[in-house]
């Protein structure tokens, strides 16, 4: 099992994502359910599937997982 925690992708994906938490709070109420909530989940994704291909046993599935953060990412960027 690889340590999620010493990857820098998922050390960057983390600290975006809290970062994009904190300035969406800051959205009108009425987005709480539009861009500022894609926003959170698509941020939130990156580092969660790092962490979660990180406990996988095959490197097949922890590259799958990279795929999915990596096209989480893309999501984000677009937004952005």
């Amino acid at each position: 099992m690889r340590d999620y925690r010493k990857i820098q992708a998922w050390v960057l994906g983390d600290d975006r994502a809290v970062k994009i938490y904190k300035a969406v709070r800051s959205f009108p109420p009425e987005d709480l359910y539009g861009l500022s909530r894609q926003m959170s989940r698509a941020a939130y994704s990156v580092p969660s599937n790092i962490a979660e291909g990180s406990a996988r046993s095959s490197d097949r599935d922890y590259l799958n997982f990279l795929q999915i953060a990596r096209g989480s990412l893309s999501e984000l960027q677009f937004i952005l």
